[in-house]
């Protein structure tokens, strides 16, 4: 059977209009009760990226995920937002852009992401560490928001599943395997294959353009897009930006193993009716391996903002 891709014109953060706009993005696989059951704990897993560019537009806006989280919990699941930013905790990143009054609103607590050791189906990385929280989650609900990236060209929701791999483990995966970008972005797929979102819903009402994940400028593009398949939602986003997949590791890497399927069902308007002709992607692409001592500065600069930057705003903001 053909996966289905929801697209969508949406052009408004604005709780009502936004609200309609998710539900109708759903209406096709029967709304958020096809994919929540009552008491099912459900992960939110958006971009946070970064809390040092909150005006860039480089995470899942915040409006997005309460109006997500809203529908969970009107179906009687049991929502909790949870990523590994690549510097600070999820907490802070998330109050750093925007999320600290939805997450009082809605009760909505956070979590920070704890490793495990997963088997995987692939040969090349039979073995993942990854978020405990998510795997154990009845429901995952993946997050993304439309980005150019310097290193991977594109990311959307197979890359924001790298979110899933816990504190600077990602750092050492950039050492270990970004020397090929063919076995990173076999990484990134197999974590996205491993990890399985039941859903996800990509924010692009304002995208992040030129030179991301975090270097960008904003781009109002007025889409938004859902899909029980996250690899067929990706190829539909990558169509309506005309980005040629062979640019994108991870658009390689799942149509090498057989993971993009040659035809989807679109349930509303299709890559052609929302064609971008203008996206811009980065002006250079940057190698994908770090070296020794950028994840060393790189480890540093994390636990300085975790430990040391945000225990001290905190304090700061109760004085």
């Amino acid at each position: 059977m053909k996966p289905t891709v929801s697209l969508l014109a949406a052009n408004s953060y604005e709780n009502e209009a936004l609200t309609r706009s998710l539900a109708q993005l759903l209406t096709p696989w029967g709304g958020m009760a096809a994919f929540v059951k009552p008491g099912d704990r459900v992960l939110l897993k958006p971009n946070l990226l970064t809390g040092a560019r909150p005006t860039k537009e480089c995470v899942t806006r915040a409006e997005l995920v309460a109006a997500v989280a809203e529908m969970v919990q009107q179906v009687g699941g049991k929502p909790f937002l949870g990523d590994s930013p690549a510097f600070g905790s999820a907490l802070g990143v998330a109050k750093a852009n925007g999320y600290e009054s939805l997450l009082q609103r809605l009760n909505l607590p956070v979590v920070e992401f704890q490793g495990h050791r997963y088997q995987t189906a692939s040969n090349n990385f039979n073995h993942l560490l990854l978020s405990k929280e998510a795997m154990d989650a009845d429901v995952v609900i993946n997050l993304p928001k439309v980005k150019s990236h310097v290193q991977l060209t594109m990311t959307l929701g197979v890359k924001n599943l790298f979110g899933c791999v816990p504190g600077k483990m990602k750092a050492w995966w950039h050492m270990e395997a970004g020397k090929d970008a063919h076995r990173f972005g076999e990484m990134l797929v197999e974590t996205a294959r491993t990890i399985a979102p039941q859903l996800t819903i990509v924010d692009g009402i304002i995208a992040h353009e030129g030179n991301g994940p975090s270097n960008g400028e904003p781009r109002e593009l007025g889409i938004l897009g859902a899909s029980d398949r996250v690899f067929a939602l990706d190829a539909a986003m990558l169509a309506v930006l005309q980005v040629n997949p062979q640019q994108v590791p991870t658009a390689v890497a799942a149509q090498r193993l057989g993971l993009q399927p040659p035809e989807v069902n679109f349930a509303y308007q299709t890559p052609a009716d929302l064609r971008v002709d203008d996206w811009q992607l980065p002006e250079n692409l940057m190698p994908i391996d770090f070296g020794l001592p950028r994840v060393v500065r790189s480890t540093f600069k994390h636990f300085y903002i975790r430990f040391i930057k945000e225990p001290l705003r905190a304090y700061t903001k109760v004085g």
